[in-house]
């Protein structure tokens, strides 16, 4: 049984380190982009008074499914937001790269729970481009948020989980803002103009995403604090709330420009991966 497990698990390395997980994770990395473009689309569209659809991600998808080759299109986005899921399921269980030599230190550990958290991220819009894509996202039941309210000591429960989106919000500013997101392309990706250039739409881009996320944190902070959870708290809501504060439409434009760049890094990142 053990030397099944071990032949499991060496297979699983070699398939994490292979050259091919290397194409999956670019793949996935674009989708991630594309994703982010849409949403920043959506948002300026909100801005000038033109928004058909909410300014996330569910509604990027739908937006998308609305014109000709979309459907397609978005089954395209799906299976390349799998395979993001994939790859950090893989980082999740085995450990990076650059962390993958045994040691069990709890730097480690954070890396593996970061990366099992991005896999669910990715899994959650996966599953909701999926559904999109099948014709099978318009209807409306209970909110997440309602549902946990009920829970006992749900309350806190949803305000911890708004604090918990806020420390990631703060997160994504601090990486953004310390240029730790270089670490994310090799060094070709770094230097000379390019690089200046990747540098600039990471150190916006994480800023924007994490200022956005910040808001969204805010608003599910506060509908556990006032009983109000009736509907679930998104980057829609995050940016409409935006929208309603003194020269919203131009802070508006200019988080969705933020959001733009943060997909333009994806794209970066794609062509200069450093796993």
């Amino acid at each position: 049984m053990d030397s099944v497990a071990h032949t499991v698990k060496g297979q699983a390395e070699q398939a994490h380190r292979s050259r091919w997980m290397d194409h999956l994770a670019r793949a996935g990395l674009v989708a991630y982009g594309v994703v982010h473009l849409l949403v920043a689309w959506l948002a300026v569209q909100l801005a000038f008074g033109n928004g058909g659809r909410e300014a996330s991600s569910g509604g990027a998808f739908h937006e998308l499914a609305s014109h000709p080759f979309g459907r397609f299109a978005l089954w395209v986005l799906a299976v390349g937001l799998v395979l993001l899921v994939a790859w950090r399921l893989l980082d999740a269980v085995l450990g990076d790269d650059d962390s993958n030599d045994g040691s069990d230190d709890a730097k480690g550990w954070g890396k593996r729970a970061a990366a099992a958290g991005k896999a669910a991220l990715y899994a959650a819009l996966a599953f909701s481009a999926f559904k999109t894509a099948i014709g099978a996202g318009g209807g409306k039941g209970k909110s997440m948020t309602a549902t946990v309210m009920n829970w006992p000591g749900g309350q806190w429960l949803v305000v911890l989980a708004g604090m918990a989106v806020i420390g990631y919000g703060a997160y994504l500013v601090h990486r953004g803002w310390s240029d730790k997101f270089l670490e994310h392309l090799d060094q070709e990706g770094r230097v000379g103009d390019t690089g200046k250039v990747y540098r600039w739409f990471g150190k916006v881009g994480h800023i924007a995403k994490g200022v956005s996320t910040g808001i969204v944190g805010i608003l599910v902070a506060h509908a556990g604090w006032t009983h109000q959870g009736k509907k679930d708290q998104g980057l829609g809501d995050a940016l409409s709330t935006v929208l309603e504060q003194p020269f919203g439409p131009w802070l508006l434009c200019v988080i969705a420009a933020g959001i733009a760049c943060y997909g333009l890094f994806c794209f970066a990142r794609a062509r200069h991966l450093d796993r």
